[in-house]
């Protein structure tokens, strides 16, 4: 198993961050995904991808509410 480097950041939250924005990206990303199989008349596979794209928007979600909190705990 090859692992990347470790991050040059030493931020605590970057993984966080990091992780939030991937959500949100893939949210995006899904739209593509959708419409590709709506176009194709797939909607087995589309209702797959809109799911992806929930669980991605909760995620999204989740983690912007924990770095609000500890954004709000290293504040005091």
């Amino acid at each position: 198993m090859v692992r990347e480097p470790a991050s040059p950041v030493k931020d605590k939250n970057y993984d966080l961050i990091h992780a939030v924005q991937m959500s949100l990206k893939h949210i995006w990303q899904m739209e593509t995904y959708i419409a590709d199989a709506d176009a194709r008349g797939d909607s087995e596979l589309a209702t797959w991808f809109r799911k992806i794209q929930e669980n991605n928007r909760k995620a999204g979600e989740q983690g912007k509410k924990l770095l609000k909190d500890r954004m709000m705990q290293e504040k005091g």
